[in-house]
């Protein structure tokens, strides 16, 4: 994708505890009525759609929470109606954005004005020479994370993708907080994104080494 054919303005889809990045894929289940509306709109244009995180609400009457100023445009690359009216989607991760301002509008979804300057390296396509245990190494805890918590992850399968894939899914399969994972989703490069990562693991292991107790 090219940098001129980027849209000015993107309908957004507010997904609590869900983040998705660049060169990720995604199944989404799509049910609520303005949701509906929204992909069948992004369906007959340009296929794209802006997924960002709600800030988190003290008052829970609040109707339309605020939004993160960054969240990441997919584009559907799968689609499928089911028979009870519901769309399941396969959302691939292009490009993050920054939302400029909301616009108002008649239609049941939010659409914002939105920047991509920042991010134009998202659209990239770099293929770097890693060798699997230099992975290993970078992500030994995340590893030992991941086991403890259950999450199981083809790292032969990782071998395959460039390192900035690699990254990106460790950082969007992670068991990471939703607020930890918008850190990773903001960091501006994947130099920074990878420290970022290795500054999060130190706090995981520091709380599992002052929870153990001896019985």
């Amino acid at each position: 994708m090219k940098k001129d054919n980027l849209p000015k303005t993107l309908a957004v889809f507010p997904l609590s505890n869900f983040i998705i990045f660049p060169k990720t894929t995604v199944p989404l289940n799509i049910f609520e009525p303005r949701y509906i509306d929204m992909i069948n709109d992004s369906m007959k244009s340009n296929k794209f759609v802006g997924m960002i995180q709600p800030k988190p609400t003290k008052n829970n009457n609040e109707i339309v929470p605020k939004l993160h100023e960054i969240g990441c445009m997919g584009k559907i690359i799968s689609f499928k109606e089911t028979e009870d009216s519901r769309f399941l989607i396969e959302l691939k991760g292009l490009i993050r954005f920054k939302i400029i301002s909301e616009i108002q509008s008649n239609k049941k979804y939010r659409e914002c004005k939105i920047n991509f300057s920042s991010y134009y390296d998202d659209l990239e396509n770099k293929k770097e020479d890693i060798k699997f245990s230099d992975l290993e190494l970078i992500f030994k805890d995340l590893k030992l994370l991941f086991e403890k918590r259950g999450f199981i992850i083809n790292w032969k399968a990782l071998e395959k993708q460039s390192l900035d894939e690699t990254i990106n899914a460790l950082a969007m399969a992670s068991p990471f907080s939703i607020e930890e994972k918008q850190v990773l989703l903001e960091a501006k490069s994947l130099n920074i994104r990878k420290t970022k990562i290795a500054e999060i693991l130190t706090t995981y292991s520091f709380d599992q080494y002052n929870n153990t107790t001896i019985q």
